[in-house]
């Protein structure tokens, strides 16, 4: 072989090998997976059809050239790519990026919604629901992650500061999965290498637990495994969990990897797999999940409909708002969507969660494509099976009930974060927590979906709960459907037994008792009124019924003043030994003395000599009685001072 052939030769070899190296090197590094559905992967073969393209190019012109003849040879190269088998390597090298630009053209517009705009509207079922069939009136919200992730961040980051043998080589992700455990909701997070050199320092044994933040009580905990996690997304090279999971299904076009603990506690990443369902790249909706254990590396995959039952987040959230939204918007067809815009609809633009049937849905507001404050609906979604519900519910949108929170407390500068929806008495209602500059959750804030100036903030749930209840009581709300009786708050007229003032964390409660001995409970700053109600009054109450016996009180109003005392009245002139079994006994020297429930005898509140008083002192302790009934106490004392001297003190 002549020098100038092994020379041409040699040039070959070289650009081979700086292409093999380029595209192992760039393909370790990207790991776009091989599969013609995929935008990257047409994206990475063009860039890098490019470079090789280049790099044969310039070797090949070095392998055919004379050193001593520059100019003559950049005339023979030229030449060359005219003629024969330079024609053919000119348009293999120029080609591959030229198809590869053409593949993305064309089969973007294969999958636009000007032709496609009834199979984007079908890719999302969804089903017409009532709201107060599917959603249970709330006592409580312990099945409402209230708490956002950023307050989850703040809770987990204090968690993890306070064990020096974690914090000083791990860090909590910033990405915090809602997942659902025995049918409550729990935000978890792994922990992540502070640096690359923690990471060579520790790579051996692995992230050794994880955080899980109660979004309901604000309670953080962190769980320490048997065995640390080698395969995670902070980890390097091999060890990342992204490079593992796609290098072992190189075909699979794989969304991300989520992590999530099944109900025992163990770690799993959950990594959906996509397919296009419009066109070439378009639609693209999940097929499929690979579960990888993140201990041993070990994964397996799931077809959608087997994704096993625990798993709470196959489908991501933005996927889910993104079908919905073509559903919305291009049911009509592409024209209808851009000019007329007739019934067109939209999800705003965030979204909260909400577990059901041991399930998290997402949950958020639905709105009129012209962008108004209000909203026309709701929409529930499930993370694991993609089923939807939607809910026809006129009212403000989430982020004016956001603001309307925030203005009740304006002064504390406190921010709210995105509400959920819940029913209380028939009514549907925000509900979302209130928190400081820091991220603590400080208070909590219902707002009614369609009346959002009617607004309550509380501390705690229960009082939250109880004041909203009273706030709908008083303007007419509750009960709409006339299906929640059983739930609903109870009604009685009661006589006031006992009254006590009783003051918890800063605030005053009024606490009532009946002759059944049933207990009320009411804040007194919420009707101050109440003040004027004493023990032996006949009042009606509205209240919430609680099993331990003591209820919360809704409304309490007088109707009458001293209906117990005037029921003691009505026994005059009974003779001693028949009132026995009303609470009184005979003494030795023929006079009688109370005996309260519990047995004990009362003390007399007058002596022996002031003793004919005590027919009237149940009378006269009455202060704001009106002048007719002022009256008529006159002319029963009266009566009193002539008849036998009855016991009527309560």
């Amino acid at each position: 072989m002549s020098k100038k052939k092994q020379k041409k030769a040699g040039g070959y070899v070289v650009a081979t090998i700086l292409s093999a190296l380029w595209l192992g090197i760039n393909y370790y590094i990207y790991y776009p997976a091989f599969n013609v559905q995929s935008t990257e992967f047409w994206d990475w073969l063009l860039v890098h059809s490019v470079v090789v393209s280049v790099i044969f190019i310039i070797f090949g012109i070095i392998g055919r050239s004379d050193i001593h003849r520059l100019k003559d040879s950049f005339r023979d190269n030229f030449k060359y790519f005219r003629h024969g088998m330079g024609r053919i390597q000119l348009v293999l090298l120029v080609g591959i990026p030229v198809f590869c630009m053409l593949v993305l053209f064309f089969g973007g517009l294969a999958g636009s919604t000007f032709f496609n705009a009834k199979r984007y509207a079908n890719l999302m079922p969804v089903e017409q629901r009532e709201f107060t069939e599917d959603i249970p009136e709330s006592e409580n919200v312990d099945n409402i992650a209230l708490m956002d992730t950023n307050s989850a961040r703040v809770f987990g980051n204090r968690k993890i500061g306070s064990l020096s043998d974690v914090v000083s080589q791990f860090e909590v992700e910033n990405d915090y999965t809602q997942i659902n455990i025995s049918n409550k909701p729990m935000k978890v997070a792994n922990l992540k290498y502070a640096s690359f050199f923690k990471y060579l320092n520790n790579k051996a044994d692995g992230i050794p637990g994880y955080v899980a933040v109660n979004p309901v009580n604000s309670d953080a905990e962190y769980v320490k495994l048997s065995e640390g996690m080698k395969y995670v997304s902070s980890g390097y090279f091999n060890h990342n969990i992204y490079r593992h999971v796609q290098m072992h299904n190189p075909t699979k076009i794989i969304e991300g990897c989520y992590f999530e603990v099944d109900d025992e506690g163990k770690p799993y990443y959950i990594c959906p797999v996509l397919h296009a369902r419009v066109g070439l790249f378009s639609g693209m909706d999940v097929k499929g999940a690979i579960l990888c254990d993140p201990v041993t590396g070990d994964m397996e995959y799931y077809d959608v409909e087997d994704v096993p039952r625990w798993v709470d987040r196959v489908y991501d959230g933005d996927l889910l708002e993104r079908k919905f939204n073509w559903y919305g918007e291009l049911s009509g067809g592409f024209f209808n969507s851009v000019i007329g815009q007739k019934g067109c609809i939209r999800a705003t633009d965030d979204y909260g969660y909400k577990t059901i049937d041991d399930d998290v849905w997402i949950y958020t507001g639905v709105t009129s494509v012209t962008g108004d404050a209000s909203n026309v609906g709701f929409i529930m979604v499930n993370q694991r099976t993609s089923e939807a519900r939607y809910y026809t519910i006129s009212g403000a949108e989430e982020y004016s009930a956001m603001s309307s929170a925030q203005g009740a407390v304006q002064e504390k500068n406190y921010t709210a974060s995105f509400p959920s929806l819940i029913n209380v008495m028939g009514q549907p209602t925000y509900i979302m927590v209130l928190t400081d500059n820091g991220g603590l959750v400080k208070m909590y804030a219902m707002v009614n979906v369609e009346q959002y100036n009617l607004v309550v903030t509380a501390e705690n749930q229960e009082e939250l709960f109880s004041k909203y209840k009273k706030l709908l009581a008083n303007n007419g709300g509750g009960k709409s459907d006339g299906k929640s009786e059983e739930s609903a708050m109870k009604e009685a007229e009661i006589i006031v037994s006992e009254m006590e003032y009783i003051t918890m964390d800063g605030e005053t409660y009024v606490y009532m008792k009946d002759e059944a001995a049933n207990v009320y409970k009411m804040l007194f700053a919420e009707d101050e009124s109440v003040i004027k109600i004493s023990v032996g009054d006949k009042v009606s109450v509205q209240y919430d019924e609680n099993e331990n016996g003591i209820h919360d009180l809704i409304s309490v109003e007088l109707i009458e003043k001293g209906a117990g005392t005037q029921k003691d009245k009505d026994t005059e002139g009974v003779l001693p030994e028949e009132k026995k079994s009303e609470g009184t006994e005979k003494k030795d020297n023929g006079s009688e003395e109370n005996i309260d429930e519990a047995g004990k005898k009362e003390e007399p509140e007058f002596d022996e000599n002031k003793q004919d008083q005590q027919g009237d002192t149940s009378v006269k302790s009455e202060e704001e009685q009106n002048a007719e009934s002022e009256q008529q106490e006159k002319k029963t004392d009266e009566q009193e001072k002539n008849s036998p001297n009855v016991d009527n003190s309560l």
